[in-house]
């Protein structure tokens, strides 16, 4: 058997320092303000942030939390605290992984379900781009991020998960009812 521990093996992060970092960079052009995601293994943000630093050291990094996660405290005061809920599976962490260590974060956001629905929906409906909620808590806190560095702010995020997996659960109108939350209008039956 063979445990990869995603978690705390950090050539998790070393790949996203020595392939996504660039590949954003080279997309963009080498013009990034910033760049955004949740932390599971904390592998992409630590990854990605420290790349980008590598390129640029003025370029914006921010955690994107969901509630009832703690890095987002942890970030902002220093102590581990989770405060609500989430629905969101695979981020979210109560744990500074070994990934997370030295993570060169400048700035967080913590994103309700609600809202990371609503760019769900969203993203759906003009993109055609069926996602899973990480994706819309992680688009939530992008447009968060150049809301906070202004207009003309180019950020990046990651798009995580594909909603085909969540159809029995965020794109089922039954279960979104019984966690109290939104149902899209197109789920509504007549």
């Amino acid at each position: 058997a063979v445990w990869a521990n995603q978690f705390d093996n950090i050539a998790n992060r070393k790949a996203h320092i020595e392939s996504t970092a660039p590949e954003l960079w080279e997309q963009m052009e080498g013009r990034i303000d910033g760049f955004t995601c949740a932390a599971g293994t904390g592998g992409t943000v630590a990854g990605v942030g420290m790349g980008l630093k590598s390129l640029d050291e003025k370029v914006t990094i921010a955690l994107t939390d969901p509630h009832g996660a703690a890095l987002y405290s942890y970030f902002a005061t220093g102590e581990l605290k989770a405060e609500g809920s989430s629905v969101a599976e695979g981020i979210g962490q109560g744990r500074v992984t070994a990934n997370l260590e030295g993570a060169p974060i400048d700035t967080q956001f913590r994103i309700s379900d609600e809202e990371g629905l609503e760019w769900v929906a969203r993203l759906l409906r003009e993109e055609g781009l069926c996602l899973g909620l990480s994706s819309g808590i992680n688009v939530a806190g992008a447009v968060a991020l150049g809301r906070q560095l202004g207009t003309g702010s180019r950020i990046a995020t990651i798009l995580c998960d594909t909603g085909f997996r969540y159809l029995s659960t965020l794109y089922n109108p039954e279960w979104l009812e019984a966690k109290g939350l939104p149902v899209f209008d197109w789920l509504k039956g007549d």
